[in-house]
């Protein structure tokens, strides 16, 4: 039965039973609808009617009490477990101000989208400039710091005399464990060899160790043996500078979520429907004050859940056509405030090509999204700017396998192997595993801007922290747990969002399951 079909029967009902609904009640009964079951609700005031004297007109406030005593608690915050840092820790905020997104312009600024620079034909020399390009924007960033801005080059290495200590740059080919140390094939742009990292080092360095992927560009510190072997006594990342977080100049909030999976047996229609009635104001009495500030909703992909991208998908939709999906999922995102400015990039799951970097979604399948609203559609990944606070949008493919390949780390924590893309200055540092990566002349996953927020999703797992001054947040999802994530033993935390404030970088997780 419908929605219209629903609230038609249960308006019936009051009907039947010699009652009438004013208007604004019926409007509430209509937006509560998209919600939970009308013909329910109507079933439990006629019983608390029949126990008191005979009304004619129902009310708004007569039929707000059945709702309130009905239905969960909507759109409140909540207190979620941080992740190894809190970000009010070494946080100054400014003096907080209480704007309402409804009467404030826009203020979006694009920095870096890949959209119009895509494009590869698989030619070897493509894979050549691609790695090259890595190499030399991730030198750069590696010799800005002040301990590595004397690094040598693989061919001085060997030229240097025994007992000499250096430092070079280089790119991670291969990697083994013996029970001397870590055996590493390193290379740059004219030379390659292998060095050791000795299982007798310090501790640090030992850890740093376990941290180290294939494909990523590092600076070693080398000392040279006497049978000219070279040891390997620092490990220095790319990373970040130490800074202070820089805050916006505006009070308004940001909701980051990811991960619809429009179409999907399992899409929380229900916990999304109560998402977009707490940013109409029409649920979460004490949080309504956080959702007039909302003014940016940030989607960071797999919007629906697609079409053939895993094996016997079929059998877990219950919208077969991606078209049908995107017209699907356009009627939720609908519901956001008009005001409010939505932006999207692309996922796995949604209807673009799969390799990285991926354009933004084409006109038609995005079009439906764009109407009657301020839309902004991206590529993945993109650099974007809001009231002076700046974002790295990523839907975080990558997770997968750095996850599943670094020592330590869990799904149930993709903050930690987001921290390690940062450090690395690389959203991919893995080539060649379950992410494509499309070779071209420009690397565009190197993170050369240093960004306050780093939002990502993919792992449905929302979990946030603060890392040198950048916010790291994964958004979670709005599926519920699939049997494949079932069969990794992977929980997902769906219904839980992070609402971020742009002037302390503070973040509001919001629970509408």
């Amino acid at each position: 039965m419908s929605k219209s079909e629903r609230l038609q029967k249960a308006v019936t009902l009051l009907f039947n039973a010699g009652y009438h609904l004013e208007k604004e009640a019926f409007d509430l009964l209509n937006d509560v609808s998209e919600m939970t079951d009308p013909i329910k609700l109507i079933e439990v005031m006629l019983k608390q009617l029949d126990e008191r004297h005979k009304l004619t007109m129902i009310s708004k406030e007569r039929l707000l009490e059945v709702v309130d005593a009905q239905l969960p608690a909507c759109g409140d915050p909540v207190d979620y477990p941080l992740s190894l840092t809190t970000l009010t820790q070494g946080l100054t905020p400014k003096h907080r101000r209480s704007e309402r997104a409804k009467n404030v312009k826009s203020d979006v600024e694009v920095i870096m989208d890949p959209t119009a620079e895509v494009s590869s034909n698989g030619v070897i020399e493509e894979y050549l400039k691609y790695f090259r390009d890595r190499f030399h924007r991730i030198e750069k960033l590696v010799r800005q710091r002040m301990d590595c801005k004397g690094a040598n080059s693989l061919k001085d290495a060997f030229r240097a005399a025994s007992r000499t200590k250096m430092k070079a740059i280089c790119m991670i080919t291969d990697k083994r464990e013996t029970r001397f140390g870590t055996l590493l094939t390193i290379e740059d742009l004219e030379a390659s060899t292998t060095v050791l990292i000795p299982n007798y080092g310090a501790s640090g360095l030992i850890e740093k160790s376990k941290s180290l992927v294939l494909d990523q560009v590092v600076c070693l510190g080398l000392q040279k043996t006497r049978g000219s072997r070279l040891i390997v006594d620092e490990v220095f990342f790319p990373e970040l500078p130490r800074r202070s977080p820089t805050y916006g100049d505006s009070s308004l909030r940001v909701a980051l979520i990811s991960d619809l999976h429009v179409g999907s047996r399992q899409f929380m229609e229900d916990a999304f429907n109560r998402f977009t009635l707490w940013l109409n104001g029409k649920c979460g009495e004490e949080s309504r004050e956080i959702a007039e500030q909302v003014k940016y909703v940030i989607i960071a992909g797999d919007i629906v859940d697609g079409v053939g991208v895993y094996p016997r998908q079929i059998n877990d939709l219950v919208v077969e056509e991606l078209s049908e999906q995107y017209e699907l999922a356009s009627k939720f995102l609908e519901q956001i405030p008009d005001y409010i400015d939505v932006i999207i990039i692309p996922g796995n799951h949604d209807a673009t090509r799969r390799a990285l970097p991926q354009p933004a979604l084409t006109k038609e399948y995005i079009e439906p999204l764009m109407e009657n609203r301020n839309t902004l559609s991206l590529g993945n990944p993109a650099n974007i700017r809001i009231h002076g606070v700046e974002f790295l949008l990523y839907h975080g493919r990558s997770l997968d396998d750095v996850l599943a390949t670094v020592p330590g780390m869990e799904f149930h924590s993709p903050e930690r192997a987001m921290r390690l893309m940062l450090r690395s200055r690389h959203l991919a540092p893995i080539y060649g595993q379950r992410t494509l990566i499309s070779p071209g002349n420009r690397d565009f996953l190197v993170i050369e801007r240093v960004p306050d927020v780093f939002h990502s999703g993919h792992v449905h797992v929302m979990k946030y922290e603060s890392y040198r001054g950048t916010v790291i947040v994964n958004s979670g999802a709005w599926q519920r747990q699939t049997n494949y994530q079932k069969n990794l033993g992977l929980e997902p935390t769906p219904g839980i969002i992070p609402v971020l404030n742009l002037e302390d970088l503070s973040i509001t997780p919001m629970d509408f399951n």
